[in-house]
């Protein structure tokens, strides 16, 4: 590799080392990579990511100091499908890493999707003479112009004239006014295969004459009809503020501080995670998610989108409004992504920040009557994104208790296919006449780089336990529970049991709570499907991470990927089954936790003609960490001693609640 002068760029200020990239470090990275003859005409970026700082580095930056502030770039020659990863030093304004990536030979994989691809994919669908062929037999003819071509990543089918090639597969969905929902008139069994890197179509699959469904899918209220007005206003006020603050990335509320980040393909991450000054989490986000359909047709059997790996979360993330996205006092952060030249784009409002009232904290009522009472409120840290047809919330919620609740929020328009009405399908539900709606799964990956008092931590699975009725539980009342380490990264690929309470506990090693136990935290899982389709699949060997609930390994810089670094078009046995296959060890160590949680979708009319939210999540829970409840000292609601006007105490005539 050439050495290129370094480039004279102005001096960018980071006040710490891992706050997120600026516009004017992504405009510089860019410069670098001009000046070493890396973009071409040709040349554009699918991927830009901060390279974060070791851990090394890390430990021994001091406020104030220094630090190499460094990019990591994947590049794409559109015109050879040639991808080369590039590491640039904006401190220094040099190269220091440029290496081709093998994608032409197994186990293949492509880079991410540029947004100008979507376009290109749909002109090569209109352009060819096949598909107008296949729209003019199907009687469509009067439709091809405001057709919509739907460019979807191609899964991996090991076809001859596919593996090695930069493909994308279009599905053909009707217009009938440039304000219509083309998700509402699918031309099924139409299928076209486009080769993007020779910008010609590779084969047509065109099967069965279904008609397509007329009934429109709209839901602006244009076409719904008026708003009721039987909802009265919800008003939330802060009059004094937000209890929280924030100093660049730095965001610190009541007991809890973290470093809030942004990047195109994450989207949100949260770095030195802390409760009360002592560390709970070195860096938490949710990087991959996989959506894998159920359905056997030849238009859809081979659907499984990594909408982080294929398409980036953060780089489709959404400028969130206020009374729309967040209700309340927010605070707002920018994210700043590279667009497919490199150069830099800015969502405005991409993170909102912002408290809300959580029910009660405690309560208890004493036996003279005394009622005390503390109201909870939690602390939200969310974005959201939109791949397609579907919209993807993520919220981090922080609690005055020292817990952590993650849910990720789905919405959108439901992916849907034609059949005959009223005709009963085996993998699909009729949403409206003539609309089908496939099964399909959304499983997402939050990936948890744990760090209880530090980093040296082991981790053990927490079961309840049965105790048969005998000597040791007389009355057969009894229960207990087992606490079984796992030591190595084979032992810890572990699946939820909720038949006995299954949690996973990381404990410290190196600091003992009042009583002597190891300070710890629980990851409790709430009740998830693993991946459905058949382990001999080849979504089971692209998405291996999603076929168990847990995976844990040893922190090692770099891996970050549950189904490694390119999903797209790739064969499998990347991301999670490469890092655990050394066996690590977990005893003692810098742990690394993965966590499968999601929805399988079964859809049904009311997810028609747009979604209501559906949930999925899990916790992490303080066990032990602290020595008592940590919220004993929040104070009553400013509103406990009002009269019945305001609603306190069920409405009372006088209220005692807060004492």
């Amino acid at each position: 590799m050439s050495h290129p002068q370094p480039v004279t760029i102005d001096r960018i200020a980071t006040p710490h080392p891992l706050d997120p990239l600026t516009g004017e470090e992504i405009a510089a990275a860019r410069a670098v990579l001009e000046s070493a003859g890396l973009l071409g005409e040709t040349v554009r970026v699918p991927m830009l990511l901060p390279d974060e700082p070791t851990k090394q580095e890390l430990a021994t930056w001091k406020p104030g100091a220094p630090i190499d502030r460094r990019i990591d770039a994947t590049l794409l020659d559109t015109a050879t499908g040639t991808a080369t990863e590039v590491i640039v030093s904006i401190t220094r304004g040099e190269v220091l890493r440029n290496e081709r990536v093998p994608n032409d030979a197994p186990p293949y994989g492509q880079p991410q999707y540029l947004f100008e691809e979507y376009g290109r994919a749909e002109e090569i669908v209109k352009a060819s003479p096949e598909w107008q062929a296949a729209m003019t037999r199907r009687g469509l003819a009067e439709h091809m112009e405001l057709a919509f071509c739907g460019p979807l990543a191609p899964g991996y089918t090991g076809r001859a004239d596919e593996v090695g090639r930069r493909v994308i597969r279009s599905l053909t969905f009707l217009k009938y006014d440039e304000n219509d929902s083309p998700w509402a008139h699918p031309v099924e069994g139409l299928v076209v295969h486009i080769d993007l890197t020779a910008g010609s179509v590779i084969r047509i699959d065109d099967e069965g004459d279904v008609p397509v469904p007329a009934g429109h899918g709209n839901y602006y209220s244009e076409v719904q009809g008026a708003a009721r007005t039987t909802l009265k206003p919800i008003e939330i006020t802060q009059p004094e503020g937000p209890s929280f603050a924030v100093t660049g990335s730095l965001v610190e509320w009541e007991n809890w501080s973290m470093r809030v980040s942004f990047n195109a393909r994450e989207g949100l991450v949260l770095h030195d995670v802390a409760f009360d000054g002592r560390s709970v989490l070195s860096r938490a986000s949710v990087p991959e998610m996989v959506v894998p359909y159920g359905d056997t047709a030849p238009g859809r059997f081979w659907i499984s989108y990594f909408d982080a790996g294929e398409y980036l979360l953060g780089k489709n993330a959404n400028h969130l409004e206020l009374g729309c996205d967040c209700l309340g006092v927010i605070r707002y952060l920018d994210g700043y992504v590279a667009d497919d030249h490199g150069n830099p784009v800015r969502i405005p409002n991409v993170v909102c920040m912002h408290e809300e009232d959580y029910g009660i904290l405690w309560k208890h009522t004493d036996l003279a009557g005394r009622s005390d009472v503390r109201r909870s409120r939690r602390f939200v840290i969310s974005y959201f994104s939109t791949i397609g047809n579907y919209d993807y919330g993520f919220y981090w919620n922080f609690s005055l208790d020292g817990s952590i609740e993650v849910v990720a929020k789905a919405t959108g328009v439901v992916f849907a296919g034609a059949g005959e009405p009223g005709v009963r399908q085996k993998h699909a539900t009729e949403l409206a006449p003539g609309v089908f709606a496939p099964v399909h799964q959304h499983l997402f990956c939050a990936r948890l780089d744990v760090a209880i008092d530090g980093d040296e931590n082991r981790l053990f699975e927490i079961d309840a336990q049965r105790i048969p009725m005998g000597p040791e539980n007389p009355f057969g009342n009894a229960f207990t529970w087992s606490e079984t380490q796992l030591r190595t990264e084979l032992e810890a690929q572990r699946e939820a049991d909720t038949s006995v309470a299954r949690a996973w506990e990381v404990q410290s090693t190196t600091r003992t709570n009042h009583v002597g136990r190891p300070t710890a935290y629980h990851l409790i899982p709430e009740p998830t499907a693993l991946l459905m389709a058949d382990p001999s699949s080849s979504v089971a060997a692209r998405a291996t991470f999603a076929t168990k609930h847990l995976w844990a390994t040893q922190h090692e810089h770099g891996q970050n990927w549950p189904a490694g670094r390119y999903p797209n078009a790739h064969q499998g046995g990347s991301g999670l089954p490469e890092y655990s296959a050394g066996d690590r060890s977990l005893d003692g160590e810098d742990i690394v936790l993965w966590h499968t949680f999601g929805l399988t979708h079964f859809p049904r009319p009311e997810d028609w003609p747009i979604m209501p939210v559906d949930y999925a999540g899990f916790w992490f829970k303080p066990n032990g960490f602290l020595d008592q409840n940590p919220a004993m000292d929040v104070p009553a609601s400013s509103q406990a001693h009002g009269s019945a006007a305001t609603g306190c105490c069920g409405g009372a005539d006088s209220c005692t609640c807060g004492h």
